[in-house]
């Protein structure tokens, strides 16, 4: 089965994403929440879940679990967001309309994700 060839975008989004947590991991420690444990750990851990469910999303016994997993780290991914927005220090420097503008922006990509459990 051939999948649209954005959904193989979306995959290399995903799998780029989870392999720039090893390459610059400092980037994502800095905006990992403080009450969240093991900062380092959480970092390569939802590094390696981009790089896996990116690639569920190119093999179709996987897809659709993907996608779901997807929505889900999405969602959690929220809580980033709104740590982010929480103070001068958590926002790590991004002016607070930029990270004001990712809370819809999450929602987007959870939508993204959600309208290839059609194909």
């Amino acid at each position: 089965m051939t999948f649209p060839w954005h959904l193989y975008l979306m995959a290399a989004v995903y799998i780029f994403a989870g392999i720039m947590h090893f390459i610059k991991p400092k980037a994502y420690l800095r905006i990992m929440p403080r009450y969240i444990p093991h900062p380092k750990l959480m970092v390569s851990l939802s590094g390696i879940a981009e790089i896996l469910l990116g690639i569920g999303l190119c093999i179709p016994a996987f897809k659709d679990l993907s996608i779901y997993g997807i929505i889900a780290m999405l969602a959690v991914f929220l809580l980033v967001h709104f740590y982010m927005l929480s103070g001068k220090k958590a926002s790590a420097g991004i002016p607070k309309w930029i990270l004001v503008l990712r809370l819809p922006l999450q929602l987007g990509l959870m939508y993204w994700a959600y309208w290839y459990l059609q194909f």
